[in-house]
């Protein structure tokens, strides 16, 4: 008899959700010259992020595209960075150059959207990135673009309205719960108004 699986329920399997999205930018073919003659693998750039600040890049070679995904994966896992925003855009303007590539990065009032295309699109999806112009300057090639788009959110910084805005939330925060924290007792303590059909009355007696 078959054994039961113990991740089905109600004839479904259950799956688990994953810790970071996954994009795929590009599956290339290569070969490499050996003494037998040529070695043909695939090649595959991989993309990871969880939406929330944190983007990893990998690439992986292998003889099946599927393996050469999973080890993308798992060195993009090794190579997290976190990024710094400033809400759903980046803090400040920046400009990079990584080989022939330029990537140009403008933050967008909230509303924008994402203005970018090709693999620079992905890579500010899986970050987290809601409102966003850029430009690619200088090259096509997919690698080189997502290179340099991950080393300008590399090297964004926090400006001093960011820090401004950080500490007054901190301060909200920690004033409110001083301010659970110190409830006067006499009001937590306070006995209640009898009712007025429980309200004893007096009469006046006349005395001759």
């Amino acid at each position: 008899m078959p054994k039961p699986d113990n991740n089905k329920k109600g004839g479904f399997i259950r799956k688990e959700a994953k810790e970071y999205d996954e994009e795929v930018i590009e599956i290339d073919r290569v070969t490499r010259v050996v003494k037998g003659g040529r070695k043909m693998r695939f090649r595959a750039t991989v993309v990871i992020g969880n939406r929330k600040g944190r983007v990893g890049m990998g690439i992986g070679k292998s003889n099946e595209v599927t393996g050469a995904i999973q080890k993308a994966v798992s060195k993009a896992k090794k190579h997290l960075l976190n990024i710094t925003l400033d809400g759903s855009t980046i803090p400040h303007r920046i400009a990079v150059k990584y080989k022939a590539a330029k990537i140009l990065l403008m933050p967008a009032v909230e509303g924008t959207g994402l203005m970018a295309g090709s693999s620079v699109r992905k890579v500010l999806e899986l970050v987290g990135i809601k409102d966003i112009m850029s430009k690619c300057l200088g090259a096509n090639n997919k690698v080189n673009n997502t290179k340099a788009a991950i080393e300008a959110l590399k090297k964004l910084v926090p400006n001093p309205f960011m820090l401004k805005r950080a500490k007054a939330a901190q301060f909200k925060r920690a004033e409110a719960i001083n301010k659970a924290a110190q409830k006067p007792e006499h009001e937590a303590k306070q006995p209640k108004d009898p009712l007025p059909s429980e309200k004893t009355t007096t009469t006046k007696t006349e005395i001759a």
